[in-house]
């Protein structure tokens, strides 16, 4: 599938974030899943850098009729975190964290991966129920919760 350039340059418009198509520098990199012998191109890709961005792609890609994927921290092994042809939305670059040690609790960006949510919350004493060091937070949280801590703490929630 082509998109016209006009077309992507009004996903352009208010968009903080990079859009990459095939032929850019940085396309093939963030393209890519753990998982090497996915080997999807989507169309575009959005890298999103806040909630607006996210907005403005779920918008262009229902204006547009596109496929969307959703990629988070890029472990997906399955793949679906990309796809063929449509808007894979990425949201790896979305890294913020904002720890209350007083409620024990942690807010974060979907762009995360364990290692990095772990060391925000060791800092304060903290610890939850994620994957291995690589795998993304939202993608975890999402598909199950299944962690090292689960026997004894339960599945990663909410």
């Amino acid at each position: 599938m082509t998109i016209d350039d006009a077309v992507i340059l009004a996903l352009g418009t208010g968009f903080t974030g990079a859009i990459l198509w095939p032929g850019d520098d940085a396309y093939e990199d963030a393209r890519k899943v753990h998982n090497g012998m996915i080997d999807r191109r989507p169309a575009l890709i959005a890298r999103c850098l806040g909630t607006a961005d996210v907005v403005a792609a779920v918008n262009f890609a229902r204006e547009n009729e596109l496929d969307v994927a959703v990629r988070g921290g890029g472990h997906n092994v399955a793949g679906n975190a990309v796809c063929d042809d449509g808007l894979m939305i990425d949201l790896s670059l979305m890294k913020g964290i904002h720890i209350d040690p007083d409620a024990r609790t942690a807010q974060a960006q979907p762009g995360l991966t364990w290692a990095e949510f772990n060391r925000e919350t060791q800092v304060h004493g903290l610890a939850t129920t994620g994957g291995c060091s690589t795998t993304g937070i939202a993608g975890l949280t999402l598909g199950g919760g299944l962690g090292w801590l689960m026997g004894k703490y339960g599945m990663t929630g909410r």
